[in-house]
Order: C-alpha cells, then sequence, then structure tokens
C-alpha cells in the first residue's frame, strides 16, 4: 500500500537528518518506458552536460528508478552519447531495490539509498524523477520541488513526469533552480484520437486541475481544437497534422517553446506561465 508522503515540516531527510525524504512507492517500471523525457534531455537539454568545467564529471541523477534500475542503465547509455564522462547517480528509497542494482555498477553508474534530498556528492545538473511525485498527495508537491531544485548546479534541470506504461503518453514539468519553467507533452502518433487524451498522464501538480477554470484545461481544449482545424491535413499523416496544430496553437498566442524538430517527434513544450494551477 502506497503510504502518503512525509511533509516537509517534518521529514527528517535534506536538512542533515538520517532518514531519506519520502516513501517507498510502488516501482513500477518497463524497459524503454521514458525514452521520450531521455531523448529530450539528451537532444535541447544536451547543452547542459557540455557546460560543466572538463575537470569535473556531469551528475545527472534518475531519482526513484523503481523495482528495476533498467531506466537508469537506459538513461546513463543515452546521455553518454552525448558526453562520455556523465556519471549517473540512480537513487532510490528502498534499501532491497538498491542492493539488487548494485552488481551494475560501472565508472559511469552508481546506485544510492535515499529520497528527494538526493544523498550524493556534487550538484546534479539534470534529475529525472518520473511516475514518482504521481504516488503523492499533490499538497506535497512544493516541498518536493524545493528539496530537489535546491540541489541543482547552477544550469541543473528538474524533469518531473508521467507516462503510460510503455512510454506512449507521457508528459514532464521542468524546473530550474528559480522553479518550474515549462511543460511538455510528448505522444506517439497513433496512440490519441485528441491530444487531450494526454490528461490522465499529467504531473501531479496538474493532473486535478484539468477542469473548467483551470490554465490546463483551457490549454489542452485549445490544443484539441488546433488539432480539430487541422484535421484536412489528416491524409497527410499524423506528424503533418501534429506539426499544424502545434503551428496554429502558436498564432493563436500561446507561449509555445519549442519547433518544428521537436514536434516532428509528436513533442509539443509550453511555458509553464500557461498552465499553472
Amino acid at each position: 500500500m502506497v503510504q502518503r508522503a512525509v511533509r516537509v515540516s517534518t521529514a527528517n531527510g535534506g536538512a542533515g537528518g538520517v532518514k531519506p525524504f519520502g516513501n517507498v512507492t510502488r516501482g513500477t517500471t518497463n524497459p524503454n518506458r521514458l525514452r521520450r523525457v531521455d531523448r529530450w534531455l539528451a537532444v535541447p537539454q544536451a547543452w547542459r552536460l557540455r557546460t560543466v568545467d572538463p575537470d569535473d564529471r556531469p551528475l545527472v541523477v534518475d531519482l526513484g528508478y523503481g523495482a528495476s534500475p533498467t531506466t537508469a542503465v537506459e538513461l546513463q547509455h543515452r546521455l553518454a552519447a552525448v558526453n562520455p564522462r556523465v556519471h549517473v547517480a540512480g537513487i532510490e528509497i528502498e534499501p532491497a531495490r538498491v542492493r539488487s542494482a548494485k552488481s551494475l555498477e560501472h565508472d559511469g553508474l552508481s546506485f544510492h539509498p535515499g529520497g528527494f534530498e538526493i544523498p550524493v556528492a556534487g550538484n546534479p545538473v539534470m534529475v529525472r524523477a518520473f511516475n514518482v511525485l504521481r504516488q503523492y498527495d499533490e499538497a506535497d508537491v512544493p516541498a518536493i520541488w524545493a528539496t530537489v531544485c535546491a540541489r541543482l548546479s547552477a544550469n541543473g534541470i528538474f524533469a518531473d513526469g508521467t507516462c503510460d506504461e510503455i512510454g506512449r503518453r507521457s508528459t514532464w514539468v521542468a524546473l530550474e533552480r528559480s522553479g518550474p519553467v515549462s511543460l511538455t507533452l510528448s505522444l506517439k502518433f497513433g496512440a490519441f484520437s485528441a491530444p487531450s487524451d494526454v490528461a490522465e498522464r499529467l504531473p501531479k501538480a496538474l493532473i486535478h486541475h484539468n477542469v473548467p477554470g483551470e490554465k490546463v484545461h483551457t490549454f489542452l481544449q485549445a490544443l484539441d481544437h488546433a488539432w480539430w482545424e487541422a484535421a484536412p491535413l489528416a491524409s497527410f499523416g499524423a506528424r503533418q497534422r501534429w506539426i499544424a496544430s502545434c503551428r496554429g496553437l502558436r498564432a493563436a498566442g500561446w507561449p509555445v517553446q519549442d519547433g518544428p524538430a521537436r514536434w516532428r517527434l509528436g513533442e509539443l513544450t509550453v511555458g509553464w506561465s500557461a498552465v499553472s494551477p
């Protein structure tokens, strides 16, 4: 049974205490499940891995990797193609999961017990926490975000996201040290009838706000409208229709932050101010 998160005001971790900040979660995962966010980290966010001092190694954290270390192994492999010196630290609050992953450690990959306090030396340039905060109470999200963001390097980024079981529908909030900066949707073509189908996979900070009167609901409705407006392009394929939808959304004044190179992958990033609760 998943327990409610320890509130930051009473947590023993993250402030010199010995108890990790967080609770044991289900830990379910699948190989290649996080490919969409990994692709985003390895391409538009790759500059963060290259701005580290040449004498240092960029630290990346897979926070709450789950019962299997597969996603941490995949993340290290993908980011090493960008910077071979990258070191990925997988962090899990359940000690047995860490012990079972130890045999996979090598120079670029390690596993550690802990929680949102990120109990490893150095400040990470990237933290990825997927399908983790979804299992916490929404009231705990601000404290968790603040705890993780306080550990980021000057150019660091924290991706807090959710996806379906095999990674066809995925969303994530990107945060820097100052707080949230954007929301990204990433969908496999053919895995949705309308873009708002992704609503069930919104991050914890947004999923309960997909109701009339809230910004994220208005945004998804506008994206659906742009999708239906682009219906004449369906004969050219879902990719062309999606690209036209993203262009339409931008033309309507939404703060779309990316362009065709990302849209063609079924991805769309919008400024946080457009969707924040």
